[in-house]
């Protein structure tokens, strides 16, 4: 065990994740920009190695779009939020977690989730950099103004979100994985499931998930599998 991970601010943070570009490795992470809730951004640091952070975290995103800040909280779940707390506060949180990197060619996709987990509307959204950018400067990551994965009551997929990639064991297809419920009103509980399943890539060389596939519908397997 390393132990504790931080950045000078040393604020709340939460769904870290590390990736390596141009022989420089990065963390970005999910947080508050004070000490109180009410809003999650995505920040970026430099680290100096695996679990050092190197110099201050950089503010990547915060919800701006409407549906990054569908977010009310009902009493039981303000109170969980903020255990021995004031169960009204917050009534409302706006949310960017669970950041992904993805790459192809030469930009950096950072899909990430939009909107509380507590909602249907819990969804993925994607911010995207060029390979030779400053990453730690924020304009160079430019915000998608649409989510690119939301739910699909017919699929019996609401509040879409926290995900992660991988590839068929022969590398020839792109896979997302991501969790999900199969009703509406579920939350952020233990009836979400993970999802998986395959996805292409548009001739403008961004990623297109398509929508989520319904419950129960067969999937091949990834290709060059046993």
């Amino acid at each position: 065990m390393q132990g504790k991970v931080a950045d000078s601010s040393d604020r709340w943070a939460i769904d870290a994740t590390v990736f390596e570009n141009d022989s420089h490795l990065y963390m970005v992470w999910s947080g508050w920009e004070g000490e109180v809730n009410g809003a999650q951004n995505l920040y970026i640091a430099e680290l100096s190695d695996p679990h050092t952070v190197k110099g201050r975290r950089v503010r990547i995103s915060s919800p701006e779009y409407p549906w990054e800040k569908i977010g009310d909280l009902r009493p039981r779940e303000a109170s969980e939020m903020n255990p021995g707390g004031d169960p009204t506060n917050p009534i409302h949180v706006d949310v960017n977690e669970g950041p992904e990197i993805l790459r192809h060619g030469d930009h950096i996709f950072l899909v990430y989730s939009a909107g509380g987990c507590w909602t249907d509307y819990y969804s993925l959204a994607m911010l995207t950099a060029s390979a030779s950018s400053d990453l730690l400067n924020s304009a160079s990551w430019k915000k998608s103004p649409s989510p690119v994965f939301w739910l699909s009551p017919q699929a019996h997929a609401y509040a879409t979100g926290h995900n992660s990639f991988f590839q068929s064991p022969d590398g020839k297809e792109d896979w997302i994985l991501y969790h999900a419920n199969a009703e509406s009103g579920q939350g952020c509980s233990s009836r979400r499931s993970p999802r998986a399943q395959p996805f292409t890539w548009k001739p403008d060389g961004t990623p297109d998930f398509g929508r989520p596939v319904a419950v129960g519908a067969p999937i091949a397997v990834p290709s060059g599998g046993n």
